[in-house]
């Protein structure tokens, strides 16, 4: 099973104050959602595991082990998926087949396994006949499943999601809520949409002033459901 902790992380911009003091989190078994104010470092924290920002104090480790070099960075990312906020950001390739097979072309499978791959993995999400569609012609939902593809024709064994419900229409969101409750992987997802996380995670986080909180309890509300950690102010976005 693998597992990423941050041991006693913290970190501030340059010239500016300290985001995270003396942070600790572990990722390997659970769906975690991670709330908190805008600015509060949720995107931080996620470019920190990923090695994409490095902290002032503390460590990352993969396994137990440290991850303190270009061949140990390289391993985590193999292992961890990360989908950014904008999936703009993700793809680069003109064709939505050549996105999703870069990352396995990229480590050494032969053209024809990376494409059996990616056509899998489009399937498997339903985008089969994607193949051929120019990326960058996509809509908003559709670039953020891509994208999603990308990460999974990888076979991680964690995810990263960042705000994976932005901009999505609610039958694209209906969809990826379907695709995140059939993996069977321990996940932090960013969001500000609770009932999206209620869906699709187990405990929640708050990101407050450099900590985090745990929120243990479920909280009923007006409406006919019940979702976790309602004492959080928050909305319901379709």
């Amino acid at each position: 099973m693998t597992s990423v902790k941050l041991a006693d992380i913290s970190y501030g911009p340059p010239g500016g104050s300290l985001l995270f003091n003396n942070l600790s989190l572990e990722i390997g078994t659970e769906r975690v959602g991670l709330i908190g104010p805008n600015g509060s470092g949720k995107t931080t924290l996620f470019y920190i595991i990923m090695g994409l920002l490095r902290p002032d104090k503390g460590a990352v480790l993969l396994n137990g082990r440290q991850v303190d070099d270009g061949r140990a960075w390289r391993q985590l990312r193999r292992q961890v998926g990360f989908l950014f906020q904008d999936a703009d950001d993700q793809l680069f390739s003109p064709t939505v087949l050549e996105d999703v097979g870069f990352g396995p072309l990229n480590i050494g499978y032969s053209e024809s396994e990376a494409r059996q791959r990616a056509e899998a993995t489009l399937e498997s999400l339903g985008l089969a006949g994607f193949e051929d569609r120019i990326t960058h012609q996509l809509s908003g939902g559709e670039k953020k499943l891509v994208a999603l593809a990308t990460i999974l024709v990888m076979a991680p064994d964690i995810l990263l999601l960042d705000e994976p419900t932005n901009n999505l229409d609610p039958t694209t969101r209906k969809r990826l809520v379907a695709i995140l409750e059939k993996l069977n992987l321990p996940m932090v997802i960013i969001s500000h949409d609770f009932d999206f996380l209620a869906k699709t995670t187990d405990v929640i986080y708050s990101l407050e002033q450099g900590h985090l909180h745990r929120s243990e309890s479920s909280h009923l509300h007006s409406h006919p459901h019940a979702h976790p950690y309602g004492e959080h102010p928050h909305d319901h976005g379709g």
